[in-house]
């Protein structure tokens, strides 16, 4: 009799895993953020506004000794800018460019909760139909027979985008690159 022995160049059997995703509102639409970048989710509080900013920066926040740049995602998307409330939350999002990581505030209306989205679950971003740019959108989650769009952090809040966006101060360097640089 044989032995059956299993090969070891056989690739193991990957299980789909469901991704946890913080859930939010801007105005009356469900947006998720993957959780693994999340730092901590703060109360709206006094921000300084720095000059010669684009309309979707809201300013800075001193975050332990720390200066954090506030981004307002409604205005990010090209929407209003959000309309603080009681319930406006600052969400902390680790976000990296150029090999280095750099902490920024998000403004949202809503914090809702964290949900498990089996991948299965989550359909690729629509080419058409959202008023946001396709490529922020890194796919639709289906949540009890409804949408919830699940954004791409890292191109939503690119470092990179909005430093050009915001232009170069008179020395010749990204304003807000400098505003969250770590020294």
């Amino acid at each position: 009799m044989g032995v059956l022995v299993k090969k070891a160049t056989q690739e193991p059997v990957v299980q789909q895993q469901e991704v946890q995703y913080l859930t939010f509102l801007l105005g009356n639409e469900m947006f998720a953020i993957d959780i693994l970048g999340i730092k901590e989710i703060i109360e709206y509080g006094s921000l300084t506004s720095v000059p010669m900013m684009p309309e979707f920066i809201r300013g800075v926040i001193n975050l332990r000794g720390a200066v954090v740049p506030v981004v307002d995602l409604s205005a990010r998307f090209g929407r209003p800018a959000s309309a603080v409330t009681r319930r406006s939350c600052i969400v902390i999002i680790e976000a990296e460019s150029e090999g280095e990581k750099q902490d920024l505030g998000v403004v949202v209306d809503a914090v809702s909760e964290v949900l498990e989205i089996p991948a299965a679950e989550i359909e690729p971003a629509p080419s058409f139909g959202t008023k946001i740019r396709p490529d922020f959108i890194s796919g639709m989650g289906k949540v009890k027979d409804k949408f919830v769009i699940i954004l791409d952090a890292g191109k939503v809040l690119s470092v990179d985008e909005m430093a050009v966006l915001s232009g170069a101060d008179g020395n010749g360097t990204d304003t807000l690159a400098t505003l969250g640089s770590r020294e």
